[in-house]
């Protein structure tokens, strides 16, 4: 069968599985229709396909699974249909999760059945689910199943069944892949699901999974989203494959456990030494465990068929990606984006240098315009000002926000970020001034303009009360969004914008470390050295103060004796004026990035919201 010949109609396109199948059908040059529920659902599949550099959006089609006509549109010269619809999700009543999963089978099978020109129909099922009898089931089967199963895996259990009844009924030529646990992309690790696995990688990531599920024979194996999407493209070429089962999956996917500590060691947390056996773990009540009774179903022994599926990816070239490389980016795309509650923008670990820090960056990678966050908030702070300035990103300094390692990284760290992440314009607020102004002393060469908001060494000692670094560390480890937004603007007004910093702060030693600095911020030997450092750059600076915040007379007398220093005031800012002020600190920025003026002329700018 040639391209040309190929038409290729996809349901549940704009899903995790779904969208992935319509990126390998589309880089493959096979003709794609994409039927979706909205035309929402159609434009977040263009959109999502166009920042993965492919332009050519498939025909938009409608489907609607309660009606007998299942999609409006030109669909007669379809030869080929990847069923990526369903439910997956946890707690669904019977009834919701067999209209989901069973009825909406059978309106595909059915469907397909009415196509002249169809040759395949591909069914995404499940490692746990697939291969079952395709005798109809009795109702006391159905009850006893959904009992013992729970709705969701029972649903997809009875769905496998009907799915080959029904299709040898009406004679569809078929095909079933039953994947493993779908992680993300081998390549980048994209994912935007976070239940099963995600959510053991999560609590990892917060410090707060008690203990290891399983033993090391439990097996909860994984595949990455793009190679089950090239493969089940692959299928309907091969006349061999029909009506034929694929179990998908890695065969030395390490246990549960291993795997678990495989991630922690990435994240660079500790695993739990305490392991629960799964007979325990499933008698335990909910409110120990955290974990939806469905979910430990997963959590067994068994084994799967996997001969044929590496046989048929063999015979066409199709590598399976290293497992734990995939893993390992995965975790990072899970956590670089708070395991969706960031879903959107540009977030990633990087690690600057060799042997570096592992470090969270946000915004436009490689951009030379680089935020370096304050105490005690965070890179997401900054996202706003970030965003509206464009060519810009915002870094957590090492042991701060998302980034691992400590203070005594500052050094290296800042040298690699500045020669060679391509630093050039640094904009460091609070503490961030310090590492900004620490970087263009050991770099004055690379660093071209330095931007300090709030810059504490120019303006007056904190309170005593931060000394106290135990106090402030407890503090710090309980704070609440609301509250840390009280403390730090005088209203409660941004807490939304805090909830990130929050969630660092009870993480590992984050807490700990900010407290740290705060106090660190008081030390007079500290604040004249960074005083007499920025005396010694040579290149242009930039101060941002709030009305509120100002700086000091020997700070202001300071910076008159600069020949290349501008500052602006912004009206009713105080010192985190990125939550209060985003739009006129990030005008400030770009004022810096565009200005034409003589470099020797000083100049004060009011600014007010």
């Amino acid at each position: 069968m040639s391209l040309e010949d190929r038409h290729a109609l996809v349901l549940g396109a704009s899903g995790f599985i779904g969208r992935h199948v319509v990126l390998a059908l589309g880089q493959a040059g096979v003709r794609v229709s994409a039927a979706s529920r909205s035309r929402e659902s159609y434009l977040r599949l263009t959109r999502w396909l166009t920042g993965r550099g492919h332009d050519q959006a498939p025909v938009d089609l409608r489907v609607d699974f309660t009606k007998a006509s299942l999609i409006e549109g030109a669909y007669d010269d379809v030869t080929e249909i990847y069923n990526c619809a369903g439910a997956y999700r946890f707690g669904m009543s019977v009834d919701e999760a067999r209209r989901a999963n069973v009825d909406s089978v059978r309106a595909v099978v059915a469907f397909a059945a009415g196509l002249p020109n169809l040759r395949r129909l591909v069914q995404v099922s499940g490692y746990r689910v697939g291969g079952q009898d395709s005798a109809p089931w009795s109702e006391e089967r159905r009850r006893e199943t959904y009992r013992a199963l729970g709705p969701y895996e029972a649903s997809r259990v009875e769905a496998d069944a009907v799915f080959q009844e029904l299709a040898a009924k009406l004679d569809v030529p078929w095909s079933i892949v039953n994947p493993a646990s779908v992680i993300g992309d081998s390549a980048t690790g994209e994912s935007d699901q976070y239940l099963g696995l995600a959510s053991n990688l999560k609590d990892l990531w917060q410090g707060s999974l008690a203990a290891l599920p399983g033993n090391g024979r439990t097996f909860v194996p994984v595949v990455a989203a793009d190679y089950l999407a090239r493969f089940m493209t692959l299928l309907p070429v091969d006349a061999s494959t029909e009506r034929t089962a694929y179990w998908l999956l890695d065969d030395d996917t390490p246990g549960l456990p291993d795997l678990l500590t495989l991630v922690a060691e990435h994240y660079g947390v500790k695993a739990p030494r305490t392991r629960v056996p799964v007979p325990l773990l499933k008698r335990l009540p909910r409110r120990l465990t955290k974990a939806d009774p469905e979910t430990l179903t997963f959590l067994s022994e068994d084994r799967y068929p996997t001969d044929s599926a590496h046989a048929f990816a063999a015979r066409h070239g199709l590598p399976m990606p290293d497992t734990a490389t995939t893993l390992h980016r995965w975790a990072d795309h899970l956590a670089a984006h708070r395991f969706g509650d960031a879903p959107t923008g540009d977030r990633r670990f990087t690690e600057p240098g060799s042997g570096g820090v592992r470090t969270f960056e946000l915004g436009r990678e490689g951009a030379a315009t680089v935020v370096l966050p304050g105490l005690p908030v965070n890179a997401d702070t900054w996202a706003p000002v970030v965003a509206t300035v464009g060519h810009a990103r915002a870094v957590d300094l090492p042991g701060l926000g998302m980034s691992a390692g400590s203070r005594d990284d500052w050094p290296s760290w800042l040298a690699a970020l500045v020669t060679e992440t391509g630093a050039r314009h640094l904009v460091g607020h609070s503490l961030g001034a310090a590492a900004a102004v620490e970087a263009a002393a050991a770099h004055p060469d690379e660093v071209e303009q330095l931007t300090l908001v709030s810059p504490f060494f120019l303006q007056a000692s904190p309170p005593r009360l931060a000394a106290w670094t135990l106090l402030t560390r407890g503090l710090l480890s309980r704070t609440t969004p609301a509250a840390l937004s009280e403390r730090l603007t005088g209203t409660t007004e941004h807490a939304s914008a805090l909830r990130s910093a929050v969630a660092d702060l009870r993480r590992g030693t984050t807490a700990a470390t900010t407290a740290r600095l705060l106090a660190a911020t008081g030390s007079a030997r500290w604040r004249t050295d960074l005083r007499a450092k920025l005396q010694r750059y040579p290149g242009r600076v930039h101060i941002v103060t709030g009305s509120d915040d100002p700086l000091t007379s020997e700070g202001r007398a300071l910076l008159d004796t600069l020949p290349h220093a501008t500052v602006t005031e912004i009206a009713g800012a105080g010192h985190h004026p990125q939550l209060t002020h985003a739009e006129d600190v990030a005008q400030a920025i770009m004022d810096v990035l565009g200005s034409r003026d003589d470099p020797g002329v000083r100049s004060v700018r009011e600014r007010s919201r």
